[in-house]
């Protein structure tokens, strides 16, 4: 017998997979589940977790996450706030805290990071979180830490540790980088960005990684260099429960909906606003409805005004979830046009709707959503002629429209939940306690060849601000809105 079975206890009080109930340390160092991948999944997957009869605390900095409460699993989940210095909250970003708010030496790096053009965030969390973890040791069974992948985590933390990569931030870099148009916005992007040398040290560190999507897992390989046998791909999903269909929400005609935090290159939305143009000869009431913060300057913002489009684009922000829903219900389209994508949740919550999916072949976006004319439509990245032809085709065919939708909810009730993801990953926790259980070296020898691929969701699928301590305030607040995305 196991020591954990040792410990099960009675029938009644197992959990879901019929093992001892786990008590679980979730760690986020950003946390707002309204934007951005990071605080979406610890809502998600805690409130999950708790369901199949673990015990969750999330740990969590500024902003911090909101959690979904139950009576089903009342007192199993928990928020401890870790609070950090909160140099870019809103409406006074970059700010420089005053001598009573310093409380050690941690404070100090955070600010003197963020003074030369940093993001301190990652490190000065992992730093506080390590000594909060040490304090309670023996209370957690494991710890996973949802991207912060800082030196803090290195070594002992109290528990094994399973770490989330959602997607190697090396990828928003390059991306960054290719966009900055002078030397300065260069050296701003890779300032910013130095706290990815951290992370690829980190990374190459950790027993055990969990990632989302088979494009997320090569990434890893390639832009941090971690072993494919220490990377395992658990899906994430959609709330179908929440994002269903509704025949009483009604449709508006010409309403293209889509997700963007913010104006950055990765999100493509530039690539959107210019498509929504051309769409506008064929289809004069085409309009676009963006769930984010209307930049007021940067490439966006430059093209609705140099098409004329301040009429036909409209922002949205700080809406509940219910009036999500019915936004992308009442969608003739919804549209994902990033150039790269670790997974993509609005792909999945547009398609649990049943709403029409027009999609970008960016990153993972092909393993959610599909394939094209079966479950979506996929145009290739960075691509508005495209975009705008996929757009015209599916204003102008309702029969495609319905075809796409119906299949596309399909697709996500059968791959792309967060139940399914909660059991993949309470899985992988269960692994990584028995392999820190082992001596030393047997966990080693137990571990596969590294693997050469790993495939989509099932056999239809195809394979911070840039900105100096300098930078006015307005342009840094929006930059560093931009990387509290996953």
């Amino acid at each position: 017998m196991t020591a954990e079975a040792s410990q099960a206890g009675s029938p009644a009080d197992l959990a879901a997979d019929g093992g001892r109930p786990l008590r679980i340390a979730l760690l986020t160092y950003k946390g707002n589940p309204f934007c951005g991948g990071q605080g979406v999944y610890v809502r998600h997957l805690s409130r999950e977790l708790a369901r199949l009869g673990h015990r969750v605390e999330v740990i969590g900095s500024q902003p911090y996450p909101v959690l979904d409460e139950n009576e089903d699993y009342a007192g199993a989940l928990r928020l401890t706030e870790l609070p950090s210095l909160d140099l870019y909250r809103q409406p006074d970003p970059f700010r420089t805290p005053g001598r009573g708010e310093y409380r050690d030496w941690i404070d100090a790096l955070e600010v003197a990071t963020m003074w030369t053009g940093g993001f301190p965030e990652p490190l000065t969390f992992s730093l506080r979180a390590r000594r909060h973890l040490r304090a309670r040791r023996g209370e957690f069974d494991v710890v996973h830490d949802n991207q912060t992948l800082g030196y803090g985590l290195l070594g002992d933390v109290g528990a094994p540790l399973v770490t989330t990569v959602h997607h190697p931030i090396t990828v928003d870099r390059r991306l960054e980088l290719d966009a900055a148009a002078t030397r300065q916005r260069q050296w701003s992007v890779r300032r910013w960005y130095a706290f990815t040398r951290m992370q690829k040290r980190v990374a190459r560190r950790l027993p055990s990684v969990l990632t989302v999507s088979g494009t997320s897992r090569q990434e890893i390989v390639d832009h941090l260099g971690v072993r494919p046998d220490r990377i395992h791909v658990v899906h994430i999903g959609a709330d179908t429960g929440l994002f269903s269909p509704d025949p009483s929400v009604a449709r508006v005609s010409g309403r293209i909906v889509t997700t963007s935090s913010a104006d950055v290159p990765l999100k493509g939305l530039v690539f959107l606003v210019e498509a929504l143009a051309k769409v506008r000869a064929e289809h004069p009431g085409a309009h676009l409805v963006v769930v984010g913060k209307r930049p007021s300057e940067g490439p966006v913002a430059r093209a609705v005004e140099r098409y004329g489009l301040q009429d036909a684009v409209e922002f949205v922000k700080g809406i509940s979830d219910a009036e999500l829903v019915d936004l992308v219900r009442s969608a003739e389209v919804a549209c994902v046009p990033s150039l790269y994508e670790g997974f993509s949740l609005p792909a999945a919550e547009a398609m649990a709707t049943g709403t029409p999916l027009l999609a970008t072949t960016g990153g993972a976006i092909p393993e959610v959503a599909g394939r094209d004319g079966e479950t979506c439509l996929a145009v290739p990245p960075g691509d508005a002629e495209a975009l705008a032809a996929g757009l015209v085709r599916l204003l102008g065919d309702p029969g495609l429209r319905a075809r796409l939708g119906a299949a596309g909810r399909e697709r996500v009730l059968r791959h792309f939940t967060w139940a399914r993801a909660a059991e993949g990953t309470v899985a992988r926790y269960r692994e990584a306690i028995a392999d820190a259980a082992r001596p030393a070296g047997a966990a080693a020898r137990r571990r596969p060849a590294p693997a050469a691929a790993v495939p989509a969701a099932d056999a239809s699928a195809p394979g911070a601000p840039a900105a100096t301590a300098a930078a006015p305030a307005a342009e840094a607040a929006d930059a560093y809105e931009s990387r509290a995305t996953c």
